[in-house]
């Protein structure tokens, strides 16, 4: 249990800002605006794999703002307590192993990861008046949430200045948000793009997280999730482990 007091250190910093009206606002309003443009909007008209283009969209748009929230949380707070507020050598220095102040800050992005996917979904009931989840629905949330967190932190490690995880944010998370399947189905894209993008960990999450029975693309899907979770939080307890600064 020695991850807890660096999990509870971010679960009261989050307390602070969780019932400001602008903290809310910020973490709905992206997906808001996605799910009335594309969903309630251009999504009146087109059906994907036999299902209104709006069920579709809604998991996805769950998926990316699990994504989003996880590792900008994590990678954005890691970052400024290493380089200003100076309270992350704090954790190094106490009597806590690296295996649990990487526990500790990845469960503190998938928690925020959560509350924002809670939103969504409370969004597109409200929007929609549906909204089904499985079995298979959040395993794959919680998972995701796991992984982008340990990615957090890697990037939150690796980073030398907070400018530095706007430009780490352009390269992998952004993209991944518009071409793993949130908006459109992987196979719709060009062979090359679908091929890169097929090895990406926001497109088996978006196929795991529409799925109703575990079939073999759900298997596999499964599986690299969890790989890319060992490998995310091997390589964060890693860069913690030899952290000299």
């Amino acid at each position: 249990m020695s991850w807890y007091p660096v999990f509870l250190r971010e679960m009261l910093l989050f307390r602070r800002k969780l019932f400001r009206v602008g903290y809310l606002f910020s973490a709905m309003v992206v997906p808001m605006i996605y799910l009335v443009t594309f969903g309630l909007g251009l999504g009146r008209t087109i059906d994907v794999g036999g299902m209104s283009y709006v069920a579709y969209l809604l998991p996805g748009l769950v998926a990316m703002s699990s994504m989003n929230n996880s590792y900008s949380w994590v990678s954005s707070a890691l970052t400024l307590n290493r380089h200003y507020f100076k309270t992350f050598q704090v954790f190094v220095l106490a009597p806590v192993s690296p295996s649990a102040i990487m526990l500790g800050e990845v469960f503190a992005g998938m928690v925020k990861g959560l509350f924002a996917s809670l939103l969504i979904i409370c969004t597109g009931f409200l929007f929609t008046g549906m909204f089904v989840t499985t079995l298979f629905f959040l395993v794959a949330l919680l998972l995701n949430c796991f992984l982008f967190a340990s990615l957090g932190v890697i990037t939150g490690m690796l980073a030398k200045s907070h400018e530095d995880t706007s430009t780490y944010n352009n390269f992998f998370i952004l993209p991944m948000a518009f071409f793993c399947g949130t908006f459109i189905p992987v196979d719709r894209l060009p062979a090359m793009l679908g091929t890169v993008v097929a090895m990406l960990p926001l497109t088996h999450t978006n196929i795991l997280i529409r799925k109703t029975a575990l079939d073999n693309e759900g298997v596999v899907s499964l599986s690299v999730l969890v790989c890319y979770a060992v490998v995310f939080f091997s390589i964060g307890s890693r860069l913690i482990r030899k952290y000299s600064e």
